[in-house]
């Protein structure tokens, strides 16, 4: 039996095939967009053509010409009123007492008196005018009229025609009528022109004067970055300046504020001018706010500097041409000038350049010296440029511990007697040995020129580069004395005092190149030994202070301000060394750098000069060995070992590599490792484990940085 099975549903699929029916979509055309109000279309064409720059450059135009001829009528006024009255002289009086100077205030006042007598006599005479002008008028019309007749008379004898007796008084009063028509002609028109030309005269002086706000100004003119310095310009920088007692002294002077300054000299790449403060006005309330003033003066902070000289209640500004700093100074003389020597005694190290642009040499005769300042900033290389001039005076010898140890100072070989390279606590140790030998040197020479007053002796410049390492050094010899701090116990803190204290009597001179001075790293005793203290940029006025004594500091000297990065090199000097200003007590110097090749060539020629000195060089002695390793060897197959123990067992190893090794040393040589001292049943003791892991370390990162 067949079944007939009836779907009830119809087929999900669509069918397929050439039965498939063709399907038409039927997209609805997109709605029109909303049109945008009016109102708003005509706010953004106002806006479009209020914002363009040609309608900028109109409106620009417009009102600078309008100010021209309202600035200009404002000063011709001002002038006017100047000369018909005692306003200039009332001004230079109220200037004068402003600036607390009563001489200058009575000079004034007598000219003022004397101007005031004139005008009054002048008005006095105005009353008599009238009559004395109405009596010249006809003494003068009777004896012109009497010249005219008698020339008619001379003419009537001559022609015969007594008519022409009248002829010059009738010809006269035609020229008189035709100029009176003239001016009837032309009375009309000039009345009407007047004020154009009026006008356009006081144009011509707003526009000589620039009487328009710098905003209407061209787009050349209108940046002010660099602009010349001028009297206006500065009184208005000192108006502005935040002090109240300087901005009122100056809106009594007026017009005349600039009888504060004294003539603008230029000085190098900038110029230099005195003010004279008001009276009530502080010298330090002007150095405080050097950062505003420079903004004032449309100058960066680094491009104004502020010194006090000698005069009461004034400072001294020397304002930078915009940019002028940034260049660079030149070559050293002693890089190109072949033939240059030195005398320690009576010459001068070519060191750079001051800010007025003169040559900046320092004498270092008998002076103990101290260069400080940030890291990276040309320390070693303004200490390095004088004893690179000084190495050309055969007589002098250098002892020099650079606890850099990265080469700095390696063109001394074979120019110094002896040279310590490296930044251990061991070099530490050899710079301190070193500096109380030079003590040692110092004390024979003293009791040589006791028996022998006339007895002369070579310069010794004892020079550590990095001192602060020989300060800082936790290192303590076998007395338990240390060989860093600043204390009385401080070995190398009290041999550099010992020479500071007499050292310059027998040519023994100190000198020392630190970081970031602090009471810590640069004790106040040794910083103030030192007569030739020069710093870089620092981070504060305190570590100014400290560089370069209170004195300079509160007298303008300002490293703190100097830019960290972008004006190496540039030093401020406290020295009587090197010539100053009078009056100043420090001066900032842009010293030449001269870099290691060149250096190599000055100190070939020096070590031509000398006949074959031998350097005693001491080399850093952990180089040497493998100091984990040696280690490792000594503790064995012991689990760990006394920490004293692993020191005496490293002694019998290398006696020289670590004879006088302590537990400091251990300790730095294990620091950061992974195997430093641990405490066992109370005692330090070192693990084997521990160090063989770190060693396994060190040579797999040594391997990886190799593959790198």
């Amino acid at each position: 039996m067949t079944e007939n099975v009836i779907n009830l549903h119809k087929p999900t699929d669509p069918p397929t095939g050439a039965n498939a029916p063709t399907v038409l979509t039927v997209v609805p055309d997109p709605a029109p967009a909303p049109r945008m109000p009016l109102w708003v279309r005509s706010g953004r064409a106002i806006k479009t053509a209020a914002t363009d720059e040609n309608t900028k450059t109109v409106v620009r135009a417009v009102a600078r010409h309008t100010l021209y001829t309202f600035n200009g009528g404002r000063i011709v006024a001002r002038r006017t009123w100047d000369g018909r009255t005692g306003a200039r002289y009332e001004r230079m009086i109220r200037a004068a007492e402003a600036a607390g100077n009563l001489e200058v205030a009575e000079e004034w006042e007598e000219r003022l008196q004397r101007f005031r007598q004139a005008r009054h006599h002048r008005r006095m005479d105005l009353l008599h005018s009238p009559v004395e002008a109405a009596k010249g008028v006809a003494v003068g019309t009777g004896m012109g009229v009497g010249v005219l007749v008698a020339l008619g008379v001379v003419m009537a004898i001559n022609t015969k025609h007594p008519a022409d007796v009248i002829t010059p008084l009738a010809a006269t009063i035609d020229f008189i009528a035709t100029l009176i028509r003239i001016i009837q002609i032309v009375w009309g028109p000039a009345l009407t022109i007047a004020p154009f030309l009026a006008l356009l005269a006081l144009w011509s002086v707003g526009a000589h004067q620039k009487a328009a706000p710098s905003w209407s100004m061209p787009e050349h003119q209108r940046s002010s970055e660099g602009e010349p310095i001028t009297p206006s310009i500065v009184v208005k920088a000192l108006r502005d300046l935040g002090v109240p007692a300087l901005r009122n002294a100056i809106k009594e002077m007026g017009d005349v504020g600039a009888s504060m300054l004294g003539p603008i000299r230029i000085a190098g790449c900038g110029v230099e001018v005195d003010v004279t403060l008001p009276s009530g006005v502080a010298t330090n309330e002007v150095q405080q706010r050097r950062k505003k003033l420079a903004e004032n003066l449309t100058r960066h902070e680094h491009e104004v500097f502020i010194t006090i000289p000698e005069a009461a209640r004034t400072v001294r500004l020397w304002i930078a041409d915009s940019g002028a700093l940034d260049e660079p100074i030149g070559p050293s003389p002693l890089v190109t000038d072949e033939t240059m020597t030195a005398n320690y005694k009576t010459g001068k190290a070519p060191w750079g350049q001051d800010l007025r642009g003169d040559a900046a040499e320092l004498s270092v005769y008998q002076r103990h010296m101290l260069v400080t300042g940030r890291s990276n900033q040309g320390k070693t290389a303004a200490l390095r440029a004088l004893a690179l001039w000084l190495a050309l005076d055969r007589s002098v010898q250098f002892w020099i511990a650079d606890l850099k140890g990265v080469g700095d100072w390696s063109m001394f070989r074979g120019v110094a007697d002896v040279l310590i390279e490296g930044p251990s606590d061991d070099h530490v140790i050899q710079a301190t040995e070193m500096v109380e030998n030079a003590e040692e040197e110092m004390n024979r020479r003293i009791q040589v020129r006791l028996s022998d007053p006339k007895a002369v002796f070579p310069p010794l410049i004892v020079l550590v580069d990095e001192a602060q390492k020989a300060f800082m050094c936790p290192a303590i010899d076998d007395q338990k004395r240390p060989y860093g701090g600043s204390k009385a116990t401080s070995r190398y803190f009290m041999a550099v005092r010992s020479i500071h204290n007499q050292g310059r009597a027998v040519d023994v001179m100190m000198w020392q190149g630190t970081q970031d001075p602090t009471d810590q790293n640069l004790p106040k005793l040794v910083r103030e030994g030192a007569h030739t203290r020069a710093s870089l940029v620092l981070g504060s006025e305190s570590q100014a202070k400290m560089a370069l004594g209170d004195k300079a500091v509160e007298d303008g000297a300002a490293p703190h301000m100097l830019r960290q990065g972008l004006d190496k090199g540039t030093l401020v000097v406290a020295s009587d060394g090197i010539t100053m200003p009078k009056g100043q007590s420090s001066i900032t110097v842009r010293t030449h750098f001269i870099d290691d090749e060149p250096a190599e060539a000055i100190a070939s020629r020096a070590r031509a000069l000398r006949d074959g000195v031998t350097t005693l060089r001491v080399v850093d002695r952990s180089e040497e060995r493998d100091a984990l390793a040696d280690i490792a060897a000594v503790i064995g197959t012991e689990a760990r070992v006394l920490t004293q123990d692993v020191i005496k067992r490293l002694a019998v190893l290398a006696p020289d590599a670590y004879g006088k090794w302590s537990f400091t040393d251990l300790t730095r040589v294990l620091d950061g490792t992974g195997a430093e001292a641990y405490k066992s049943d109370g005692r330090m003791v070192v693990g084997r484990d521990r160090l063989a892991r770190a060693i396994a370390d060190r040579d797999k990162t040594g391997s990886a940085s190799a593959s790198e």
